[in-house]
C-alpha cells in the first residue's frame, strides 16, 4: 500500500474536514468502548490475565529462537512447510513461488494485516492472479480500492451508504432497484457473490493471531467464518504470520484468548476460533492438500533487545486505537500505512523508518489511556517518548522546534530566571486575558488554539501559589 505516513499533518487535517468520516467515528467509537468495559467488568481476574499474558510473551521473547526452531519442526512434522522471510520482498516471491507452483489464477484471503505489510493483493494482481478478501470489511474497502482504516475493524471509516453504493457499483448482476433493508441484507449479498469465489479458489490465505510452538499449529479468530472457508476450501492454504505471533503451548495460547476477544470486541470470546495444523491427513474429509506458513521478520528481530522490545507482545487487538482521542478525531487512514493509533505510532517509526513516520509518536497526548487497556501492558507512552528522542537526536525535528526546546532547556538549567520568566508570563497573560477568561487566538500558539480556547492564567505561577499555601498546609497530618 502506498505510504504516506510522512504527510500525517495533512492527512490529520484532511480527517478532520471529513464530515463523513467524522460520523462514522462518533457513532462507531464508543460502540468498542462500552463493550470492552462491559465485557472486563465481567470477569474478575482480568487483571490477573494481563499479567500472565505479558510473562507469557515476555518469556517467548527472551526465548524465541528456540520456540520458532520448535515450532518450526511440529509444522514439517505435521506435514507442512515453513518459508523464513526476513523481508516483505521475500515474502511476497514465496508467496508468488507457491501459487505458481500449484498454477492458482484465484486466491481467497482471510483478513491479515500482514498481508497488508508486504503488499500481497497488488503483487498477486500485477502478476495474474486475483486476490479476493472475503472478511465483509476488507470486502468492502477492497471494492473502493482503498486499505483498511482499522486492525480489526477495516471498514471503520465508512458509513452503511457507503457500504450499499459500492455494492450496487460492483454487483451489477443484481436488480439495481433492490432495497438493503438492514445490514444483514448486506451480509447476505457479499455471501452470495463470495461463496463462488471460495469453490474457484487455488489457494487461501489467512494470517495467524497466534503460532503455538509445542504443536506448530496456526490460529485465527474471525466472527464470519470466512477464515475457515478460505483454508479449508482450496487445495493449498498459506497462512502470513510475523515472528512475535509465537507462544510455547496450548495453554499459552487459551490465556491470550482469553484476553483478545474482551480487549477488541467485548466478546468472551470471537465465533469462530480455528485450529490448523498442517495439512490434510488420511482419512479428514477436508482440508487442504499443502500447508505452509510464510514466516516473516522485516525488521521485528532488530527490536529485540531494545526499548522496542515490548511492542512485540502486542496481539493485535487495537483498544489501544479504540481508547485514542487521537485516532478517535481523525480514523486510521491519516496515520498513512498499514498500522495506526498507537500501536502504529511506535511499530510503523520501526518498520519504515522514523525519518518517515517520526510524525506519528508525536501525535499524542500522552493520556495514557492506551496503555491502560493495553491487555498485555505495553508501555505505548514511553515508547512513543523514545521515539522522540531518536528523532531529536538525529535532527529530524523542525528547526522550529528545535530552537524553542533550547530556549526552554536555557531557562530550565536556571530556577530563578525561570520562575522571573514564567511569573512575567503568566501575569502578562492574566492582565491581557482579565474579563475574557480564555483566549481564542494567541501568538506561537496556533497549533493550540486552532482546534481549542486556552484558558486565560489567573496572573500567578504554580510555585507563587505553593509558595504561598504549603505553609498553611504543611501541618496537615498525613
Amino acid at each position: 500500500m502506498l505510504q504516506t505516513s510522512s504527510a500525517f499533518k495533512k492527512n490529520a487535517a484532511a480527517a478532520l474536514a471529513d464530515p463523513g468520516l467524522q460520523r462514522a467515528l462518533e457513532r462507531t467509537k464508543p460502540h468498542f468502548q462500552h463493550r470492552r468495559a462491559a465485557a472486563v467488568a465481567a470477569l474478575p481476574e482480568f487483571e490477573q490475565l494481563r499479567e500472565t499474558g505479558r510473562q507469557i510473551k515476555d518469556h517467548t521473547l527472551q526465548n524465541l529462537d528456540f520456540y520458532l526452531e520448535t515450532w518450526a519442526d511440529n509444522v514439517v512434522h505435521a506435514g507442512g512447510e515453513v518459508h523464513w522471510c526476513a523481508t516483505a520482498s521475500d515474502a511476497r516471491e514465496a508467496v508468488l513461488d507457491i501459487c505458481r507452483r500449484v498454477g492458482a489464477r484465484v486466491v481467497t484471503k482471510g483478513k491479515s494485516m500482514v498481508s497488508e505489510e508486504i503488499g500481497i493483493n497488488d503483487f498477486l494482481e500485477a502478476n495474474g492472479i486475483t486476490a479476493v478478501e472475503t472478511d465483509l470489511g476488507e470486502y468492502i474497502i477492497q471494492l473502493g480500492h482503498e486499505p483498511p482504516s482499522h486492525i480489526i475493524a477495516p471498514a471503520f471509516h465508512l458509513n452503511r451508504e457507503d457500504w450499499e453504493a459500492r455494492f450496487r457499483k460492483a454487483h451489477t448482476d443484481l436488480p439495481a432497484d433492490r432495497i438493503f433493508h438492514e445490514r444483514r441484507d448486506l451480509l447476505t449479498e457479499a455471501r452470495g457473490e463470495l461463496r463462488q469465489r471460495f469453490l474457484a479458489a487455488d489457494v487461501g490465505i489467512t494470517g495467524a493471531n497466534f503460532l503455538i510452538a509445542e504443536t506448530g499449529s496456526s490460529v485465527i479468530v474471525t466472527n464470519e467464518g470466512n477464515g475457515d472457508l478460505t483454508q479449508t476450501l482450496p487445495k493449498v492454504h498459506i497462512v502470513l504470520a510475523s515472528i512475535e505471533k509465537l507462544v510455547p503451548t496450548l495453554e499459552d495460547a487459551s490465556v491470550l484468548l482469553r484476553l483478545l476477544a474482551r480487549s477488541a470486541t467485548g466478546q468472551d470470546f470471537s465465533v469462530y476460533t480455528t485450529f490448523s495444523t498442517g495439512p490434510r491427513r488420511p482419512g479428514d474429509r477436508d482440508g487442504p492438500e499443502q500447508y505452509h506458513v510464510i514466516l516473516l521478520d522485516n525488521g521485528r528481530s532488530s527490536m529485540l533487545g531494545t526499548e522496542f522490545q515490548d511492542m512485540l507482545r502486542c496481539i493485535r487487538c487495537a483498544a489501544c486505537m479504540n481508547h485514542c482521542p487521537v485516532y478517535g478525531a481523525i480514523g486510521g487512514h491519516a496515520y498513512g500505512w498499514v498500522y495506526p493509533g498507537p500501536m502504529g505510532a511506535v511499530l510503523t517509526p520501526t518498520l519504515i523508518g522514523v525519518n518517515q513516520a517520526g510524525n506519528l509518536p508525536n501525535a499524542s497526548t500522552f493520556c495514557g489511556r492506551c496503555e491502560s487497556v493495553c491487555p498485555m501492558k505495553i508501555p505505548l507512552p514511553g515508547m512513543m517518548r523514545h521515539w522522540r528522542e531518536r528523532e531529536f537526536e538525529r535532527h529530524l525535528t523542525p528547526a522550529f522546534f528545535r530552537r524553542n526546546l533550547a530556549l526552554w532547556a536555557w531557562f530550565a538549567r536556571r530556577p530563578g530566571t525561570y520562575r522571573l520568566a514564567a511569573r512575567a508570563a503568566a501575569s502578562a497573560l492574566g492582565l491581557i486575558g482579565r474579563g475574557r477568561g480564555r483566549f481564542h487566538r494567541l501568538p506561537l500558539a496556533g497549533g493550540w488554539t486552532n482546534g481549542r480556547d486556552m484558558p486565560a492564567p489567573e496572573g500567578e505561577t504554580f510555585f507563587a501559589r505553593y509558595a504561598r499555601e504549603g505553609r498553611r498546609t504543611s501541618g496537615i497530618r498525613r
